[in-house]
């Protein structure tokens, strides 16, 4: 997209992230249902990545599938303020 290499199933310290893309630091995380269960470790998850440096994006699975122009914008806005677009 746009240029942009974005890795699957990134490894990082501890965690996988769904997405990656190393030139802009942005995690792109697709969640589904069961993660309105996990949200107190995915905010422990999501600081850690943070304090390392990179931005963490979370899209609903539905949404995505409804409007993938959202997740399309949300990442060339991020491009664009890292200084790649």
């Amino acid at each position: 997209m746009e240029g942009l290499k974005f890795r699957r199933q990134m490894p990082l310290g501890p965690y996988i992230a769904d997405f990656a893309c190393p030139s802009i630091r942005l995690i792109l995380e697709l969640d589904g249902g069961v993660h309105v269960l996990r949200a107190e470790s995915d905010a422990v998850r999501d600081a850690w990545l943070s304090a390392n440096g990179w931005t963490v994006m979370r899209f609903a699975n539905e949404a995505v599938l409804q409007n993938p122009a959202l997740l399309f914008q949300a990442v060339r806005d991020h491009a664009v303020g890292f200084g790649e677009g």
